[in-house]
């Protein structure tokens, strides 16, 4: 096998430690930025894994981090973000700017070949911040070609061991004697991270992909409500559901929003009002997507109540 190789932007976090362990297994030779190094030390047992504790949002970093790959993986997003039009700082930062800055960085240092991971519903004209700012970091992904060669990946929401969505509501169900929830009735169709990263296997060696979007989904599609009566059936704790209107659902998000690590943002009410769900086959290239019945109940079903507490703990410390 030819030696390859790939820098992972955001390869430390959920779903860039499955695309790592993925990329690994094949043989890539990866390089993983990260702000702390302590904090990703179950990538430092992957062979081919080489993590640097660097700023990619720093040009000349990102350039030099650059150098020498034959391609880069840009898994950074953000489900936060402080208020703004079109969208807030967070938002700018992680989603428009970096991915503009990572196409630069390309097209500097001779890299051809980019795969983003943008989002389900990466809408200019959506209702929120966070769903314009995937759309405008996908704008500049698509303006480095023909230099660069790019593939867009848009996921609804990945679930799998230490996610911040399943999880959290697990730990949440774990806490209170009913659950009100903004968006009950929004239609999802969850992912597996594991596909996801299967997905991103297969597009960096596939030189038809290369300018191409791809949707990634689910086999089965569940409102809200449903997702989150099914973790609570799971995990024993099954709570009322009380699904809010939109404006105490706002009023809701806003109060969360004083919390230090809030669960809830009124951006994320607004992404509310639209289903994310796919618009055509859930998994390109062929792929058959896994269900979340068959996967779920192993990290969830018998979890104990000291597990939740931890779990939430640990999504609070980090962001939701």
């Amino acid at each position: 096998m030819n030696e390859r190789k790939a820098l992972l932007v955001g390869g430390s976090g959920f779903l860039g430690s499955a695309v790592a362990a993925h990329l690994a297994a094949q043989g890539w030779e990866l390089t993983i930025p990260t702000r702390r190094r302590e904090r990703v030390r179950h990538l430092l047992v992957l062979p081919t894994v080489d993590v640097v504790e660097a700023d990619v949002h720093d040009p000349a970093v990102l350039a030099e981090l650059v150098a020498g790959q034959d391609a880069v993986v840009n898994l950074v997003g953000v489900l936060h973000s402080r208020e703004g039009r079109p969208w807030g700082s967070q938002f700018e930062a992680a989603h428009v700017a970096l991915p503009k800055k990572i196409v630069a960085a390309c097209k500097a240092r001779g890299v051809g070949r980019l795969v983003h991971v943008s989002a389900l519903g990466a809408d200019p004209a959506g209702p929120s911040g966070y769903q314009r700012s995937k759309a405008a970091g996908e704008a500049a992904v698509r303006a480095g070609a023909p230099e660069v060669g790019g593939t867009l990946l848009r996921p609804s929401v990945v679930f799998g061991p230490g996610d911040r969505f399943v999880n959290l509501f697990a730990s949440l169900l774990g806490v209170f004697p009913l659950l009100p929830l903004a968006g009950a009735a929004t239609r999802f169709q969850p992912v597996y991270v594991e596909d996801v990263a299967r997905v991103v296997a297969r597009c960096l060696v596939d030189p038809a992909t290369v300018g191409q979007t791809f949707e990634l989904a689910g086999p089965q599609v569940y409102t809200l409500a449903e997702l989150v009566a099914y973790v609570g059936r799971l995990t024993g704790h099954p709570r009322p559901v009380i699904g809010l209107p939109p404006a105490l659902g706002m009023l809701q998000a806003a109060l969360m929003e004083w919390l230090p690590n809030p669960p809830m943002s009124r951006d994320n009410v607004r992404s509310l009002s639209v289903d994310n769900v796919a618009s055509g086959p859930p998994l390109p290239l062929g792929l058959v997507p896994t269900p979340l019945e068959t996967v779920a109940p192993g990290w969830l079903a018998g979890a104990g109540l000291r597990g939740r507490y931890g779990e939430f703990r640990r999504i609070a410390a980090r962001g939701y």
